[in-house]
């Protein structure tokens, strides 16, 4: 009998010793420092525009920092639902991300009756990239060289300024009927598709005035084609610093400038959110992006998953109003 006791004794000594090895293997592959496997960047818009442009310049500077590769994946289509269902139908591991301007998360809530995605309840804000301001530009045959001269222009010949806009919804229209509503100006609305078209009409004539990013038209103020009388942002973009803020100048608190982001489907581990953040914050201050950036009309932001989510919250309540405001909505 004590031999077995014995017997039993070791057995129940080894068979703790493996349960213990074993938890130890697995809590050290659980452990495994992230990421250690690719990263995937989901972009809702097709290759070479804004928000592709900063997601490649983001997975260049992760890849060397993690040593991991992380790759751009374009998805558009459906207003950012198509993006939206490959997250949602991702592990929610912090290896598939969303990479894309803010509209999708502060102007279609407001704009759409229905989406494919809960922007609240799918996702959770990691790090805000760069803000990119919009440039008040006019045709050189418009009698005015100041903001002050333009609005008292529109104001003098009611309805007969028109303006072009990228669509009906776009950051560019909204801007514009925010700036419209907050001065009491009545302009007439001609919508194009994307400001590929958007830009030449101006140059031509077609229109009078936009609002575009600085990229999209540098070339032709730079030859006296258009002039820039404004910025939409809440400061100066430092590579245009004479020219005046809608907010500083007559709209105090005035700020539609477009926001390109990082979101993870909802679930993400905390400390993996918090990684990603603090990492995708650092990649994107790093100063030869920050250089790069700039020369692209952005100014780099790297913030905290909280200030991201503060800033998307202000965003929607003021696109929220200018929609409600204008009455529009989209199918």
């Amino acid at each position: 009998m004590q031999y077995r006791t014995m017997i039993s004794r070791a057995f129940r000594t080894t068979l703790t010793a493996t349960a213990a090895l074993a938890a130890t293997f697995s809590l050290a592959a659980f452990a495994q420092p992230f990421p250690n496997k690719p990263v995937k960047l989901v972009v809702p818009y097709p290759a070479g525009g804004f928000p592709d442009t900063v997601a490649r310049l983001l997975s260049k500077a992760l890849t060397e920092k993690w040593g991991q590769q992380v790759i751009v994946d374009n998805r558009p289509g459906g207003n950012g639902a198509v993006a939206a269902q490959t997250l949602k139908s991702s592990p929610s591991d912090g290896y598939t991300l969303l990479v894309t301007d803010g509209s999708m998360f502060t102007i279609n809530p407001a704009l759409y009756a229905k989406l494919e995605y809960d922007p609240k309840r799918d996702f959770v804000p990691v790090s805000a990239l760069g803000k990119a301001p919009l440039f008040l530009a006019a045709h050189p045959s418009v009698p005015a060289n100041t903001l002050v001269e333009f609005i008292a222009y529109v104001k003098a010949n009611p309805g007969k300024v028109n303006y072009g806009s990228s669509g009906i919804g776009s950051t560019h229209h909204l801007t514009t009927e925010a700036m419209s509503a907050a001065l009491g100006l009545n302009m007439v609305h001609v919508p194009f598709k994307g400001m590929g078209q958007a830009t030449p009409a101006l140059v031509s004539g077609q229109v009078q005035f936009l609002f575009s990013a600085l990229p999209a038209i540098g070339g032709f103020v730079k030859d006296n084609r258009i002039k820039l009388l404004a910025q939409n942002s809440s400061r100066r973009f430092s590579q245009a610093p004479n020219i005046p803020t809608l907010s500083e100048t007559v709209i105090p608190g005035f700020d539609f400038a477009p926001t390109t982001i990082v979101m993870a489907p909802a679930g993400v581990p905390p400390a993996v959110l918090r990684q990603l953040s603090t990492d995708i914050a650092a990649a994107i201050r790093t100063p030869s992006i920050v250089e790069t950036l700039l020369n692209s009309g952005v100014d780099a932001i790297g913030s905290t998953s909280e200030e991201l989510a503060k800033t998307l919250q202000d965003e929607a309540e003021r696109f929220a109003k200018i929609i409600k405001t204008i009455n529009i909505k989209a199918e």
